[in-house]
Parts: structure tokens; C-alpha cells; sequence
């Protein structure tokens, strides 16, 4: 099949991209910036920003399937950048496809779309949006996630995948953070709960996103759906975290501050940034302290069932992998 993949130069994306040529499929990739690296594997790049329509138009042309999972990212920032890309951007893409006679849409959604800020422990995709966000990125991708199932019928079938704290090798987002704060000796602890979360191996969420596709006509049992995807292996936060770093030969977290104290600092520094126009970002939010003191962890019966997902890659051998390509590096 010819296939599209926004953002094929990211993380997921490039390991979705390198399934898809290994299945023998024509791979084009659409982003902001060139990926040489996409180049050296043959496939084609298109350039462009995802709020800008006739970009859009030009890359979805002659594609029989489009793998939306670029995105703007992040816990801080102007809602209109969180906006132009996560929400333009993807009615630009469905009316593209339309316009296009494309008929199967894949989209990378996020857990976060459903976070309220409480423990969600072993919950199917029946849980409901949650009435506020303390962060623009759920927002905006819960907004375009809605955007894409309704966009689901005759003609477009569509449906979204919410892959959970994806990591792995060439990781340039999780990983570098979490190492980057440990070796400062950054961390801490929040909170003495040991709550579950689920993550997800970047491979696992890779080829995820191929099964929902080989299942995806109009009409059928994925069509206009959501899925939960992970590695269903749930740990205690901060051990994953302290895996990740012994991966990267650093120590384990070792400080501990309170849910309450953590949340209060987030909405200082919010509130500080905001006040005084500051770039970067806070090293702590009021959802990153929500986040990173609650349990995530997800049913993955309906993927199981309509789809046939199963993880092939454990964390065990995913933290095998990592460490060695850290090593490398």
C-alpha cells in the first residue's frame, strides 16, 4: 500500500515507518523538517506545517492510507500552537483524505485525553473526558481525537490509537528528560503510593498501529473506535523510572516530596512563567504532579479482541535493548 505517516521523522513515527517498508509498503513521510535518515531508507518526504491545508493536500495525494502521528507535544506552552498543529492540523488531514478518496485514517491519540487527574486503574476506553485539562496538549488532543471518530463513516473509516509513555532506543523525548534530570540529581518522588503505570515499547506501539490498519475498512469492527495500547505489564512508576536510569548507568531516585507539596510548586512555577513571560518550561506543572503521583494503567481487552495486539517486545528485553543503544551513543 502507499502510505503516509505525518511526523515520520519522530520517534514513533520512524519505527512505524521502517515497519511499514518491512511489510513492502511505499512509504512518504510529511513533517516541518528533513530526516535524512528517512531519505537513506527511500522514502519520500513532503515539507510542511500540518496547519497549512494545500501542504496537506500535496502530501495525502496518491496515498491509500494516512498514519496521522505527528503532533505538537508537550506540558507547557500557547494553547494556539497546541491548537494550530493538534487541532487544524487534523481536520486538515480528514479533509484531506476526503478530498483525496483516501479511505483508511489511523491517528495517535494519547491516554491523556481521559486523565482527570484521579488513578485510573485497569480502565477499558469506555471512561469519559474528563470536564477540565491543566495542560493545552489533552486538550487539544482529546479535541482532535473526537474529530477523528466522528469523522468515521461510508466513505473514511477511521480510528485512534492512545499508546501510553512510549520509550525505547533513539527515544528523544522520555528518556533524554528522565536522564538528563537524574544525572543532575533532579528527581524526586512523588508521593510514597506505589501506583502502577502502564508504558509502552516504542516497537509494541509501532506495530499496533499496523494491526488496527489491517483491520480498517469502512464498516468494520475498528471502524470509529479507540484503543488503549501498552506493553501490559504495569510497574510502579518510580521503578520504571529507576530501570530506565540504571539503563543510562545512573542511580535511582532517592528524594521524596509530597503530591500536595509538588502541586502547589507546579502552580507557582505556572504562574511565574506566565507572569513574567518566561521561555522553557516549569520543571514542574500542576498535570506533571497530577501525572506523576497517580496510577495509569489500561485494559487492552478490546485491542486484544479486534485486532489481535499482543506485545511482542517485554519491558525486560526493551530495557536490554536500550541499554545497549545507550551504550552506543
Amino acid at each position: 500500500m502507499n502510505a503516509l505517516v505525518t511526523g515520520g521523522g519522530g520517534f514513533l513515527g520512524q519505527a512505524l515507518v521502517r515497519l511499514l517498508l518491512a511489510k513492502g509498503s511505499v512509504v512518504r513521510s510529511f513533517s516541518r523538517n528533513e530526516h535524512p535518515q528517512l531519505k537513506a531508507l527511500g522514502v519520500e518526504h513532503c515539507r510542511g506545517e500540518l496547519s497549512d491545508l494545500q501542504a496537506v493536500k500535496k502530501a495525502v495525494a496518491g496515498c491509500d492510507i494516512v498514519f496521522h502521528v505527528a503532533a505538537k507535544a508537550g506540558v507547557w506552552g500557547a494553547y494556539e500552537d497546541f491548537f494550530q498543529t493538534n487541532v487544524v492540523g487534523t481536520e486538515n488531514i480528514i479533509e484531506a483524505c476526503r478530498e483525496q478518496g483516501v479511505q483508511r485514517l489511523v491517528y495517535t491519540s494519547s491516554p491523556s485525553v481521559v486523565f482527570d487527574g484521579t488513578d485510573m486503574e485497569g480502565v477499558d476506553e469506555s471512561v469519559p473526558y474528563p470536564q477540565h485539562y491543566h495542560a493545552f496538549y489533552p486538550q487539544t488532543k482529546a479535541r482532535a481525537e473526537q474529530l477523528v471518530l466522528q469523522a468515521n463513516d461510508h466513505e473514511l473509516a477511521t480510528v485512534a490509537l492512545r499508546p501510553h509513555l512510549i520509550w525505547g532506543p533513539e527515544d528523544n523525548h522520555l528518556v533524554p528528560r528522565i536522564l538528563e534530570r537524574g544525572a543532575k540529581g533532579a528527581l524526586r518522588k512523588i508521593g510514597h503510593r506505589p501506583c502502577l503505570v502502564d508504558t509502552v515499547y516504542v516497537d509494541n506501539a509501532a506495530e499496533a498501529h499496523l494491526l488496527a490498519a489491517e483491520k480498517l475498512e469502512p464498516g468494520s469492527i475498528v471502524a470509529g473506535k479507540v484503543y488503549f495500547i501498552s506493553n501490559d505489564e504495569p510497574l510502579p512508576l518510580w521503578e520504571m523510572v529507576n530501570r530506565i536510569l540504571a539503563a543510562g548507568n545512573l542511580p535511582p531516585v532517592s528524594k521524596t516530596i509530597s503530591p500536595g507539596l509538588a502541586y502547589a510548586v507546579g502552580a507557582l512555577l505556572e504562574k511565574i512563567y506566565q507572569s513574567f513571560n518566561l521561555s522553557g518550561e516549569p520543571r514542574m506543572t500542576r498535570f506533571v504532579a497530577r501525572e506523576l503521583s497517580t496510577a495509569h494503567w489500561f485494559d487492552l481487552g478490546n485491542a486484544r479482541r479486534d485486532f489481535a495486539y499482543q506485545p511482542r517486545v517485554s519491558i525486560d528485553e526493551g530495557l536490554k535493548r536500550l541499554q545497549d543503544w545507550l551504550e552506543k551513543s
